[in-house]
């Protein structure tokens, strides 16, 4: 009597594990850059883009959309020792939760960073954080950049690690405008073809590319969706043709 009691109990519970398993489907991870190169205005593009973003009625559709659902936070990077969080993880249960989200994302403030581009120290941190969503599906990372790394350890030193516990990291690079000339930064186009040799995780992984902050509102809705709705990554090239001269100023296409 005993040991059926003890069998069913443990049954119980694996079914219990495997129902909470089966809740998530899907925590996604969103970083945005802070380093010096982002001034407060180009910091706003990106806090009032991601914002405007959770509010429209298609993301919402594709967030809320079952089975199961999708749990999601957001932190800013810098420096090897910057990163902070600046919605914590939080169920996606209704349009009023992204509706709150939006608000908090609206009134959050840019704070002082280290000024470097720390990638790898990045990617370490949204593997932890990431990790702490284990009874989800799907862990992916969406990380915004606008520059190479600079500081500390190399971001495809830790892309092994990632992979290896199952973490997807696609990017949205903002490249610098063609007409202007900085010797530090890479060329134009060559930006894009760093994060696809050495941030973009997964076998759907893709890197969204722009040109300024600008036209980030409309890219980060797009990523967006391509992250919440597998069928628009399907049957996409991993690797679209170069950004080049007088190519679409919005985003790198196949």
């Amino acid at each position: 009597m005993f040991r059926s009691l003890a069998v069913a109990l443990i049954a119980v519970v694996w079914l219990a594990q495997m129902a909470q398993a089966q809740a998530c489907r899907q925590a996604l991870l969103l970083g945005l850059d802070v380093s010096l190169s982002v001034d407060p205005q180009d910091f706003t593009l990106q806090r009032e883009g991601l914002s405007s973003a959770l509010l429209d009625a298609t993301v919402q559709e594709a967030m809320l959309r079952g089975p199961g659902h999708m749990e999601l936070a957001v932190f800013e990077w810098s420096g090897s020792f910057d990163q902070k969080m600046l919605i914590d993880w939080t169920v996606i249960a209704s349009p009023a939760t992204l509706q709150q989200i939006a608000l908090s994302l609206h009134y959050t403030t840019q704070e002082t960073r280290s000024g470097r581009t720390a990638l790898g120290a990045a990617l370490s941190h949204a593997r932890d954080l990431l990790l702490t969503r284990n009874h989800c599906e799907t862990l992916t990372l969406d990380i915004s950049g606008d520059g190479i790394n600079n500081s500390g350890y190399a971001p495809e030193t830790v892309r092994g690690e990632l992979e290896e516990v199952g973490i997807g990291v696609n990017a949205l690079v903002i490249e610098t405008d063609p007409n202007l000339s900085f010797e530090t930064e890479p060329s134009f186009g060559q930006l894009t073809d760093y994060f696809y040799d050495n941030v973009i995780i997964g076998p759907s992984a893709f890197v969204e590319s722009i040109v300024g902050f600008d036209a980030y509102k409309e890219a980060i809705q797009r990523k967006l969706l391509r992250e919440l709705v597998p069928s628009m990554v399907e049957k996409r090239p991993s690797r679209p043709a170069r950004l080049a001269l007088g190519a679409d100023p919005v985003r790198v296409t196949p």
